[in-house]
């Protein structure tokens, strides 16, 4: 009954519509569709995919990982290293320390001509780690003990580095801010919680090209419907070839066909269209010879669901256990993505080095629902005559929540709200939109019970600030850090704190699988699939490649070509 429901709601959202002649795009405008709003282009605020998809085609770091998963420069002149001697490790009080000369290059200069100075990184720096303000992953920034300029020189300077860490050039995500718009907001607002956030010029005035230094700035933007972008006169590298980018806000991805036929935007965005709509589209567009064609590339994306670890009913790990064998994946997968997404056993994918599957290793679940009605009755709750299961005359019911208008997760919700029915457990599905479900609900820790959402990470990426201790969210640290589930193992975090500072790869992985033995045994999060990036774009446009991880294809938007 199940996989009819979800067929017959997938047919509902593929019919097809009367399609106009549609012409293809040019170099003078490219409209693309997304299915979330952005909650902020602060980067060092920023948490969604949406907000990074378009962070990165006006912004810009050090380094970044190219879809191909090497290392290059972007405002950096060279990556730093030991072997060359650009990077030396040194033992300062008996703690082992790396210091890296960066230097960023001439060129370089943020939308309103300023050039991008070591200053930009300390002031970023300081921000970023200031107890009042919120960030997603504090130790990206705190791992840097401080910055020091070339008194003859402003774009080189060193970082010390805390600890000798294998991968401390890995600083995609260490962006600069302008000193000259963001240093004397933050000296103003640096003593109120959530002060600086709220007053930034990211949010006060987003279209102030000097806070981007990218191949586009931010020329418009009208929450709820659209942001505009521009080609930055300023940008160091090669002339963007596209005048005009309009990224549309459609947070209903079951529409989002029907406003590429009518030409309300030339593409689907990587965080846009969900599988099994493109699966359908794609059969539509062969048939109809649409000008359109959808991209598919395995990613490192793990769809799952966090658990509220403070919920007395999932404090028992025996009722954790129960919802994740009562989940029948494999056939989950099947019925919504023709299995072409692979079931997650874990938080880590098969494209990363540091995956494994071995029994010895970690605990799985396969699906039973008769085992996982056992492990309910050893918690205490028992079938009642209507179906659920009661203790101590409670009913056993969990709230769960996901992004409103995401049409695959609410498939999914029902889909896992069937099954554990079967079970004896009441699911109440309360959704909200994306940018209220991640800029406040999950980011403070308000979701009752079930949370399902996606991490999109990078191959060999410590996982840190998803399971730490000390990175779950709370007023005392400013919300920062994203164990949202709020799990607690102390060998766990011995094992997070040894992995940075191992530089022998095999140690790593050995030191990665005892969190995986951990993490699959204490089962803090509900893994469902891994996903595939997915894309629909113009058949004319160049140069566009996904990347399968967190820094999005828009990295090189400059090289897109619509010629």
């Amino acid at each position: 009954m199940i996989r009819k429901l979800t067929k017959g709601v997938l047919l509902t959202a593929a019919v097809c519509l009367v399609t106009p002649a549609l012409g293809a795009p040019t170099n003078d405008e490219l409209k693309i569709g997304i299915s979330q709003e952005f909650e902020t282009m602060n980067p060092l605020i920023m948490s969604m995919s949406a907000s990074s998809y378009m962070y990165r085609m006006v912004g810009r770091s050090l380094v970044v990982l190219t879809p191909e998963g090497t290392w290059v420069t972007q405002l950096a002149k060279e990556i730093p290293s030991l072997e060359k001697g650009t990077a030396q490790m040194v033992t300062v009080k008996g703690t082992k320390k790396i210091i890296a000369n960066w230097e960023i290059l001439e060129k370089a200069k943020w939308g309103d001509g300023k050039p991008v100075i070591c200053q930009d990184f300390i002031t970023a720096h300081t921000i970023a780690t200031s107890p009042n303000v919120s960030v997603g992953e504090k130790e990206l920034w705190t791992q840097v003990e401080k910055i020091d300029i070339d008194p003859a020189n402003p774009k080189k300077c060193k970082f010390t580095y805390d600890k000798a860490k294998w991968d401390f050039y890995k600083l995609a995500q260490f962006y600069p801010v302008p000193t000259h718009l963001e240093m004397e907001v933050f000296k103003k607002f640096s003593k109120q919680k959530e002060g600086y956030e709220k007053n930034s010029a990211y949010v006060r005035n987003p279209t102030n090209p000097g806070l981007y230094n990218g191949p586009y700035v931010i020329s418009a933007v009208k929450l709820g419907s659209h942001v505009s972008f521009a080609p930055n006169p300023h940008f160091y590298g090669a002339a963007s070839n596209i005048k005009k980018i309009i990224v549309k806000l459609i947070p209903n991805t079951g529409t989002m066909e029907a406003n590429l036929r009518s030409g309300t935007i030339d593409m689907i965005s990587s965080v846009g269209v969900e599988l099994d709509q493109a699966l359908a589209f794609e059969k539509k567009a062969r048939v109809e010879a649409l000008p359109f064609e959808v991209q598919y590339v395995p990613s490192v994306t793990y769809e799952h669901i966090d658990l509220n670890l403070e919920n007395p009913i999932l404090k028992d790990v025996r009722v954790r256990k129960a919802l994740v064998t009562a989940m029948n994946r494999e056939d989950l997968v099947k019925a919504l993505f023709e299995d072409k997404q692979q079931v997650a056993i874990h938080n880590i994918s098969p494209k990363d080095p540091w995956y494994t599957d071995d029994p010895k290793v970690i605990t799985t679940y396969r699906y039973s629902r008769r085992n996982a009605g056992k492990l309910l009755d050893e918690a205490g709750w028992i079938m009642g005559k209507d179906g659920y299961r009661y203790k101590d005359g409670k009913k056993l019911s969990l709230v769960f929540q996901t992004t409103a208008g995401n049409k695959t997760r609410e498939l999914v919700q029902v889909y896992l709200q069937n099954q554990w029915k079967q079970s004896g457990i009441e699911v109440l599905i309360k959704n909200e939109p994306a940018r209220v479900y991640f800029g406040d609900t999950m980011s403070k820790r308000k979701f009752e019970g079930l949370a399902l959402f996606a991490w999109i990470s990078s191959p060999e990426n410590s996982p840190r600030s998803t399971l730490a201790s000390n990175a779950i969210p709370k007023a005392s640290n400013g919300w920062s850090g994203q164990n949202y589930h709020g799990w607690k193992n102390a060998k766990v975090d011995k094992a997070l704190d040894a992995i940075d500072l191992e530089f022998d790869h095999k140690k790593r992985v050995s030191l990665v699988h005892e969190i995986l033995r951990a993490y699959t045994d204490e089962v803090p999060v509900l893994p469902l699939y891994y996903r595939s990036d997915i894309s629909v774009i113009p058949k004319n446009l160049k140069n566009y490649k996904m990347s399968g991880h967190q820094f999005h294809e828009t990295n090189f938007i400059e090289t897109w070509n619509l010629n």
